[in-house]
């Protein structure tokens, strides 16, 4: 049979010409193949589709194919339904049962595609969480909570230690804050801490997360599985985190030192990507987030913290007792409240800030009489009580040491080695400085201290041999001698003899 376009180049001759046989010249073909189309031109049976498909030796086993598939819900393979087919006296080739398989799978999938309709998202409406799996701190595997604001896009990551639920509250009562207020919904996967079975196919919700629901005016739903409709974009939000903030052979990061480092890693993040624009809204989340709250629930003042465990004071020494022991946390929450509970074994203590919850300390469970303190929750302090820095109390001790590091390591050493009439040779020594310069006794002072040299007259005596490179000569213009100006007029005006 002619191709699509031969049959309309046949057609086009005839009415050019009028004539079979003309028609036939042009198109190169019989003239009965030109008085075959145009009787089918006017019958309007002209073939739609092409060529006509052929019988093939295939086509007595495709019921027996269609019959394979379907059992195995399109996921047979060709060989193996070739074998089948041998032995029911199939004799042509592998390749063609390649192709009849490709084709029954393609129409099976074909009747049973899953239709998408777009989801079109309302200001206020829709928010959308999942955890990823963060970078590893100190030896320890960290995970990645990530929100989105589904309209406006606006995206919020939080690192923890853990996907616990205490900690998924925490995570939820700060991205509503950094959202500025509560959505209608919060969408998620069927995770154990949202739901604890299913029944019929309903998710039956876990009690506590009703709870933390109706404290917030928030509905916690759960995504259909396998839909990428509605959490497509949580989904996409810890792809790009992932790829931003979890060190790997592509992105060439760092390891993180500390906790705080992927905490502020994690900042910079959230303000670059809601500060750029966005590929479907073009316009920056951060600035439709603006527009999107004005939708938003008002969130209560206090957060959820039923979750948290007991509450705690923490003292001067920034510390607290539970169980009986004292753990430490950080030194700025003196006199703040805190809310402690047992996570396997480990304390976690977490304070509520206006931020929302922020997990601040985690320690290894103790026992009375071992307290667990943690040098990073507090400020440096010296070594030890020999590592004395002087301060000044008066204007003498000022002016001392004023004259620099020399003079500071000389009071110490001296101090130490129990010098008599400290205060009288530090004023000494100041005295020395406005005769010999700041730099030169703050050098002797350091020699002093070095050599422990602290006795009446050493300072001066150090000086005396200062260094040659800073010894200072007299010049001409401040000589003491007298000079002989007064014989330049000798023998002038009468005055030689």
């Amino acid at each position: 049979m002619k191709s699509r376009e031969e049959i309309m180049e046949i057609l086009e001759a005839f009415d050019l010409t009028g004539s079979f046989r003309d028609a036939g010249e042009l198109a190169g073909c019989s003239h009965h193949t030109v008085a075959g189309y145009v009787a089918k031109r006017d019958a309007g049976e002209l073939p739609d589709d092409g060529p006509q498909r052929r019988e093939r030796i295939i086509d007595p086993f495709l019921p027996k194919i269609e019959e394979w598939v379907e059992r195995s819900a399109g996921k047979i393979r060709a060989d193996v339904a070739f074998d089948k087919l041998t032995a029911l006296g199939y004799t042509g080739s592998e390749r063609t049962v390649r192709r009849a398989v490709a084709e029954v799978k393609a129409n099976h999938r074909r009747g049973r595609r899953r239709v998408y309709r777009p989801w079109i998202t309302e200001p206020g409406m829709w928010a959308q969480w999942d955890w990823g799996t963060g970078p590893t701190v100190a030896g320890r595997a960290t995970v990645l909570f990530c929100a989105w604001l589904a309209w406006c896009r606006f995206r919020v990551v939080i690192p923890c230690w853990d996907r616990t639920m205490p900690t998924l509250i925490g995570c939820l009562d700060r991205s509503m804050r950094a959202f500025g207020g509560a959505p209608t919904y919060w969408l998620t996967d069927n995770e154990r801490t949202v739901t604890i079975d299913h029944v019929a196919g309903v998710p039956v919700r876990h009690p506590e997360m009703v709870a933390i629901g109706g404290h917030y005016g928030v509905t916690v739903a759960t995504c259909v599985p396998a839909d990428p409709e509605s959490k497509g974009g949580s989904e996409s939000t810890v792809k790009l985190a992932k790829a931003d903030l979890v060190p790997t052979d592509a992105n060439l990061l760092d390891d993180y030192r500390s906790w705080g480092e992927l905490v502020d890693a994690c900042e910079a993040w959230i303000t670059e990507v809601n500060g750029r624009e966005h590929r479907v809204t073009r316009r920056a989340p951060v600035e439709m987030l603006a527009e999107e709250q004005q939708r938003l629930h008002r969130l209560p003042e206090v957060a959820y913290t039923a979750v948290f465990g007991e509450t705690r004071k923490v003292s001067w020494s920034a510390t607290i007792s539970f169980g009986g022991v004292l753990y430490s946390v950080p030194h700025t929450l003196a006199d703040e409240s805190v809310w402690v509970r047992v996570d396997g074994d480990q304390i976690v203590v977490t304070h509520c800030a206006a931020s929302g919850p922020v997990e601040v300390a985690r320690h290894r469970r103790s026992t009375p009489g071992h307290p667990m303190i943690d040098d990073a929750h507090y400020p440096p302090r010296p070594a030890g009580p020999l590592a004395r820095k002087p301060h000044p109390s008066s204007a003498a001790e000022a002016e001392f040491l004023a004259l620099g590091e020399g003079a500071r390591l000389w009071l110490v050493e001296a101090a130490s080695a129990g010098t008599s009439r400290v205060k009288v040779k530090m004023a000494e020594a100041v005295q020395l400085a406005r005769l010999h310069g700041q730099l030169r006794v703050d050098w002797a002072l350091g020699h002093a201290a070095t050599y422990a040299r602290f006795a009446d007259g050493d300072l001066a005596s150090i000086l005396a041999s200062g260094p040659p490179s800073e010894l200072r000569t007299a010049t001409d213009g401040h000589s003491l001698q007298p000079s002989t100006r007064a014989w330049d007029r000798f023998g002038i005006d009468g005055n030689a003899r």
